[in-house]
């Protein structure tokens, strides 16, 4: 349906331009030549001038003869809401608003965007303040950029102009086309989910690529790009890759987790590839539109130098990519026409003399075998080498296998003809071999990403109503912070393994209840207003005796009224200290301004913020996602048992992520919670310490 909406927009029948202009430099007058491709009616509306480039100009789109599908509008911005609601009774379905001033301008510009959207009724907008929109299979042309792409695959989303521009500009050195170019603008109305439903469903496209600067509507492209995603890759170069959103929080979670993160958890949710630069952004560009998607990460390297072959290898296995076995029927074919002291492995190195001839038969056996899911093949130029002829050779068996070919034709004036002729047969060529490599580990990568998409999940863990009803009967009481033992109330009865604790409101009680569950025990801070009981010296551990915990609950007494007024001291709890050998952890859970809950996991303990080993994913997870989350730390490797170390027990620990992220995902008055440490040993894992607090109430929607 929404493909169906924006169809006046990218597949035009008739296009008014509101702004039309002959003045030499302006907007109008390039927009008005870039549409001398489009093959509908075009109609220059001005209403100052009678006529532009050739156009009669209408003083209003009351006058035009007939209805456009489209109209692009370059005016001032203070004229736009008029314009907007002057085509929106015509009848126009969709406007490109080319103006700029409008939001990005403070308040009097986000009053005209307001008062725009207002008078567009059912219109759809792209912009306002964007380059514009082009199609180049339909001669659409609607930007004031200089040149039209070439037909072709991807299309292009991008917030950023300029980006446009410069992507158009290598796209038509390498010879890479577009299904559409698109320049988003301000996003006052068509969205990034309405963009990624339409080219999704465009049989024109293949892969969608884009530069994102802003998320406004989160869910709703999460959900769009996780159908999208199984059947056309989508690639982001997300702007604003630092932590400086990070606040400092309740919880080690809340100030341990950055903007970004949650962005790349966010796009790894949905099967959406992201990419660091806009290098990358043009290398995956180029591959995905030339060349078909590997069967896994096996890449075969085929040279007549070694060095940069060893080079291409290091960056395809630290990208992902596996450097594939060679069956023995393979070295057996290599070996009768290669010469003796060719390399006998792969990468596959011909030596300097390897000939156009040799490159193609040889390519052509790697291709061939099993083991090799694609194939990078380098050339450097020497003196008995023919670049050319190496490269039509190779560019002859790629279009015969359906496999992934790269290249890497390495030099300058020497291999320039040979690079044309690679470009020409839509094989991706690249200055060096490392970037090709890891082009190609980008390709995997986005396999995998795809691949965890598509699995159904394990296991259906159930939600406790009773948890919402509590939440929302302390959050009527007027609190936000969470007790400890409301905390673990709320972990327990989810089935999370917690080590109990239990309250006393004086030092007598305490010493009873120390006495009862026997020596040593940890005795911790009982507030309903201080969560970080560490840091203000709220706990004890090891107490071996009555003496003991009487002090201990003197001095969490004192730190407490001293720092945070009579109220915050409601007593003390204790538990018995835990005497299992394991691993600390750390999981919690923070709401995201644009995503919601977020899920940590990390190594934890009191350093669980200064060791920095963490990860993220959006909830909810089964336990399959879980165990890749936590895969995805340097913890893993001591949980996991590697290097002689004893395997402690992940599945366990797979089960309480999953149970946990149940409880973020359907209780959405939680602002923050966690666990640390969570003790992992061989046979267990328990939470010994958890916090948590709601959404204030200003921000919590049912």
């Amino acid at each position: 349906m929404e493909s169906a909406r924006l169809a006046p927009l990218f597949s035009p029948r008739a296009i008014a331009l509101i702004g039309a202009s002959d003045r030499a430099g302006s907007v109008g007058r390039a927009i008005l030549s870039n549409l001398t491709t489009f093959p509908g009616k075009v109609f220059a509306v001005s209403p100052t001038h009678r006529e532009v480039l050739g156009h009669t100009c209408h003083r209003s789109v009351y006058s035009l003869p007939i209805v456009p599908d489209l109209a692009i509008i370059a005016i001032p911005a203070s004229e736009v809401p008029r314009a907007i609601a002057d085509c929106s009774t015509k009848g126009i379905a969709a406007a490109v608003v080319i103006s700029a001033g409008f939001r990005e301008n403070g308040p009097e510009g986000a009053a005209l965007e307001h008062d725009m959207l207002a008078a567009a009724g059912r219109m759809r907008i792209l912009g306002p303040n964007c380059l514009g929109a082009m199609v180049p299979k339909g001669g659409l042309n609607a930007t004031f950029a200089g040149n039209m792409a070439h037909p072709g695959n991807i299309a292009f989303i991008s917030q950023s102009g300029a980006l446009c521009t410069a992507m158009l500009d290598w796209s038509l050195r390498e010879g890479v086309g577009f299904s559409a170019l698109i320049s988003t603008g301000g996003m006052a109305d068509i969205g990034w989910s309405d963009l990624i439903e339409h080219f999704g469903s465009d049989p024109r496209t293949r892969s969608i690529v884009c530069y994102m600067e802003s998320l406004p509507d989160a869910h709703a492209f999460l959900q769009v790009s996780r159908r999208i995603a199984p059947r056309k890759p989508i690639v982001i170069l997300k702007a604003g890759n630092t932590d400086a959103g990070a606040r400092a929080t309740a919880s080690h979670t809340g100030a341990m987790t950055g903007s970004d993160a949650v962005f790349s958890a966010a796009f790894e949710s949905a099967g959406i590839l992201r990419v660091r630069n806009i290098e990358e952004l043009f290398d995956i560009a180029e591959v995905l539109a030339h060349q078909p998607k590997p069967n896994g990460p096996r890449l075969g390297i085929l040279t007549n130098a070694g060095g940069p072959a060893a080079i291409a290898a290091d960056a395809a296995v630290s990208g992902g990519a596996q450097i594939a076995q060679l069956s023995h029927s393979t070295l057996q074919e290599l070996d009768e026409f290669l010469p003796p002291q060719w390399s006998h492995g792969n990468p596959v190195d011909m030596l300097g003399a390897a000939s156009g001839t040799a490159y193609g038969r040889a390519a052509a056996v790697l291709l061939g075998d099993e083991n090799v899911d694609a194939l990078l093949a380098i050339l450097t130029p020497q003196a008995m080498t023919s670049p050319l002829e190496s490269a039509d050779s190779l560019a002859a068996v790629a279009a015969r296998i359906n496999k992934p070919v790269l290249a890497s034709w390495m030099g300058g004036d020497a291999v320039a003809p040979a690079r044309a002729a690679l470009n020409r047969a839509s094989i991706p060529t690249y200055d060096y071999p490392d970037a090709a490599a890891h082009a190609f580990g980008l390709m995997c990568e986005h396999s995998k990403l795809v691949s965890n998409l598509r699995q159904p999940p394990d296991d259906a863990l159930t939600f406790d109503t009773g948890t919402a009803k509590e939440l929302d009967s302390i959050r009527k009481s007027g609190r936000t912070t969470l007790t400890t033992l409301e905390a673990e109330r709320i972990l327990s009865t989810h089935g999370i393994p917690i080590l109990e604790s239990t309250a006393a409101r004086s030092a007598a009680e305490a010493v009873r209840i120390a006495d009862a569950l026997g020596y040593p025990v940890a005795a911790k801070l009982w507030s309903e207003r201080i969560t970080h009981k560490a840091r203000i010296g709220g706990v004890a551990l090891n107490l071996r005796d009555a003496q003991e915990v009487r002090a201990a609950w003197h001095r969490i007494e004192h730190a407490a009224r001293a720092q945070a007024g009579d109220n915050a001291f409601l007593g003390i709890t204790i538990q018995r200290m835990a005497h299992q050998h394991g691993v600390e952890v750390i999981l919690g859970s923070t709401t995201d301004s644009t995503f919601g809950p977020v899920v940590l996991f990390g190594a934890g303990g009191s350093l669980a913020e200064v060791i920095s080993d963490r990860a993220f994913a959006l909830p909810p997870l089964d336990t399959t996602s879980a165990a890749r989350l936590i895969a995805k730390t340097r913890v893993h490797s001591v949980l996991s048992g590697k290097d002689g170390r004893e395997a402690l027990n992940v599945k366990a620990l797979a089960d309480v992520v999953a149970r946990f992220s149940q409880i973020v995902t359907k209780t959405s008055l939680i602002a923050e919670i966690e666990m640390n440490p969570i003790v992992v040993s061989a046979d267990s894992v328990i939470a010994i310490d958890s916090r948590a607090t709601l959404q204030p109430a200003e921000q919590f929607t049912p």
